[in-house]
Parts: C-alpha cells; structure tokens; sequence
C-alpha cells in the first residue's frame, strides 16, 4: 500500500510539473477517479497490455461474433452521447455561455452543471476503450491502426488534465460537437451489425468528413479565445489547438487512403485492353492464333 502511494505521489508530482501546479478546482474536487492521475494512468497501461495480450490470444482461434453484445453497446454510448449532448446545449444556454469565449467561473451554477457533463465526457473515455477491444475479440485487426489507439488513449489522458485544470468555460465546444457526432457514429456502429441494415449506410464516408469539419471548427473556436481572451488559461488553448491539428492530419491522411478513387475491376479490365490493342495485339486474340496454330501443327 505504501508502495502505491508513493507511486501516487511520484505520478502527480510529475504531472504537475508538466502542466503547472494544480491547485484542484473545489467544484470538482472529490468527484471519482479525478483526484489523483494514478487510475488513468493504469487504465491506460492496462488499455495497451489487453490489446497487445488479445491479439496474442486471437491469433490461433475462431473470431467471435458479438453481435448482441455489439447491439448493446452502440445503443448505450449512442444513449449516453445524446444525454451529454442536450445537456451541454442546456447548461451553456442556461449560464449565458460566450461562444466566442467563456471564463471558467462567471457562470455560477451553470458552470457546475457543464462540469458534471464534462466529467461523464471524460469518463465515456474510458467506456470506448471498449471499441478496440472488440476489434481484438472479432479479429478486426486491420481496424486498430495508429490513429485508433493514438485517438482513444491520448483523449482518456487529455480530459483528466481538463477536468482538473479547466473544468467548465470554453471546454465545453469541443465535447458538445464530439457527442453530436458520436450521436452518428455509435448508431452507425450499431445498425452495422445488422444484416439488413447494410444497405441503407451509405453515410459512412460522410461520418469521416464531419469528423474533420469537428475538428477544424474546434480548432477555430478554440484559438478565436486566444485573439480574444477572457480569462481562460492561454497555454491550454495552444495545446488543444495544437492536439486538434494532429487529428486533423491522422483523419486526412486516413479519408484519402480509404475513399479515394480505386479504379473498378471493370475499369482495369477495359484500360488493359486498350493497352493491348494500342501495342498491336489483343491477348484474347493472341491465344486464339495460338490454338489454331497448334491444331495445324497436330
């Protein structure tokens, strides 16, 4: 036990000194796992160790379907995206919230009530681990790229820092656009599993392009504080500017190698032949002049 808080101690002096002295929000100080840095960081270890020791375990066994576990899962992060959702429209609108900028303590009780849906956004994080794990489970392992594990470790990490540093204010932009498109996504997520749902999501590319339009428009909102500030902490600003930007460029070079244009079979099929012909012969032709060729010989 002694070990552990001295671990504890070891952890949050060093984070301290990567982000400046916290001096804990009393609004939220107390609330579950937010106090020390200790069981983010574990979760987060533990988060690599199971993918790691998953694909290990998968690599010789049948992929598992999961599809009612898959159903339930969607439906309840699509549930728990929507709650944030109108809840952060609800609180922001009730504390006068300035789009252009809003201080971290101006708005009284209003400012607690987007805490309190700012720490379910940060805790959610930690619930979506969940996604690579059935990828491991379902031996989608194509699926756990770079930009997958890099996204969901780093947001787990990222929101612990905002809920002890800068709880409510201007924090709220990013997780309002973040649950309208988890709102699309987990319910695309879901119907996916489903058959005969299949041909009516043609929208997932467009999921990809909202993502980025959230991302820059994040960005934007987020250095609009910088040209005029309010109060909120000028250093958090460029991080999260500065963060955003990496996703911006993972999530591009992702849209482009995944829906660019591939030429069709038909397509290749059709330039091969008109190769063929502008180099004087057919191959289809070729193999004809060969058979009779070869019958005359016989």
């Amino acid at each position: 036990m002694e070990h552990i808080q001295r671990i504890d101690l070891e952890v949050n002096a060093f984070v301290d000194y990567m982000f400046g002295p916290r001096d804990v929000d009393p609004r939220v100080k107390g609330w579950f796992m937010l106090d020390s840095y200790l069981p983010t960081f574990f979760l987060t270890v533990l988060y690599f160790v199971l993918i790691w020791l998953g694909t290990q375990y998968m690599k010789n066994r049948a992929a598992f379907s999961l599809r009612g576990h898959l159903i339930v899962y969607n439906l309840g992060v699509t549930l728990l995206s929507l709650y944030m959702l109108i809840e952060l429209i609800l609180s922001t609108w009730e504390g006068r919230y300035n789009l252009q900028c809003q201080n971290l303590d101006s708005a009284g009780e209003a400012d607690i009530r987007v805490a309190k849906v700012l720490w379910w956004y940060y805790f959610s994080k930690a619930i979506e681990f969940m996604d690579t794990f059935f990828f491991v489970l379902r031996k989608k392992n194509s699926q756990i790229t770079f930009l997958h594990v890099y996204h969901h470790a780093s947001m787990f990490n990222i929101w612990w820092c905002v809920m002890n540093w800068i709880p409510c204010g201007q924090s709220f932009f990013g997780p309002t656009l973040n649950s309208f498109i988890h709102v699309l996504m987990y319910s695309y997520y879901g119907l996916s599993v489903i058959p005969s749902m299949h041909k009516y999501l043609w929208w997932k590319k467009y999921l990809t392009q909202a993502q980025l339009i959230q991302f820059l428009l994040t960005i934007t909102h987020t250095l609009s504080a910088a040209v005029k500030p309010c109060g909120f902490p000028f250093g958090c600003l460029m991080f999260q500017s500065s963060y955003m930007t990496t996703l911006v460029i993972l999530f591009v070079n992702f849209y482009f190698k995944t829906y660019k244009k591939r030429p069709s079979k038909s397509d290749s099929t059709e330039k091969e032949a008109i190769k063929e012909l502008k180099n004087g012969y057919h191959k289809d032709l070729s193999h004809a002049s060969n058979g009779i060729g070869h019958k005359k010989e016989n």
